[in-house]
């Protein structure tokens, strides 16, 4: 018996590179036209975080965290979980999330967003508009694309572009769950061979420094 530290992180895979990225493509067919609810629900919370303000931040919550327990319920658990064991734990992390935005950013009003500053908005723009073409730049089909409030990745890193915004402590709370997510799909990603596997991790890289800018500024 081989030991433990031998093994790496494509021995505890249990699909292949082809059969993960069919299930985005599966996934999308099954689901549409419930993209264009999605990204309409996108083009909402932009709207609502550009604004800025206390109020706008308890709806922007409110719309991310039904995005993360759709997410959780039609991804992770109906699809994802037929490939990997792992999905139905990752789909309670979604729906944890999805609570946590609704008890201190719908309920709570933790969700403060900073107005007047459009160019930090910029990681949202990017899991929205960008990060879906991130795919089929690395030779996937446009049938594949993970798109926000659909598929996971866009859905935390746009998040994470999100709390980036918010001020007061709460913001680090609501940053876990989907920083997570991003080094977890990171290091799928890089085990599969996939030369987009750095876009999760340095996305949340990106917001946990604008997130911080503010606590820095205020010392």
């Amino acid at each position: 018996m081989s030991e433990w530290w031998t093994y790496t992180l494509s021995d505890f895979l249990l699909f292949s590179p082809r059969t993960y990225h069919r299930l985005f493509e599966l996934h999308n067919a099954a689901l549409w036209p419930a993209h264009l609810a999605a990204l309409a629900l996108g083009l909402a919370v932009l709207v609502l975080a550009a604004r800025g303000g206390p109020d706008r931040g308890r709806v922007v919550a409110a719309l991310l965290a039904i995005a993360w327990a759709w997410v959780a319920w039609s991804f992770l658990y109906a699809r994802y979980a037929t490939i990997n064991w792992a999905a139905t734990w990752f789909a309670g992390l979604f729906l944890a999330q999805a609570l946590l935005l609704v008890l201190a950013g719908t309920l709570g009003g933790k969700l403060d967003l900073a107005a007047g500053r459009p160019w930090r908005l910029g990681l949202f723009a990017f899991a929205l508009a960008v990060q879906p073409l991130a795919g089929v730049l690395a030779g996937r089909d446009w049938a594949q694309a993970e798109t926000f409030a659909m598929t996971p990745d866009p859905t935390a890193v746009g998040t994470l572009g999100i709390v980036a915004l918010a001020s007061g402590p709460w913001r680090w709370g609501l940053m876990i769950v989907p920083v997570l997510w991003c080094m977890i799909s990171g290091a799928t990603l890089w085990t599969l061979g996939s030369p987009d596997a750095f876009v999760p991790p340095l996305a949340a890289l990106v917001a946990l420094a604008l997130a911080g800018r503010p606590a820095r500024a205020s010392g």
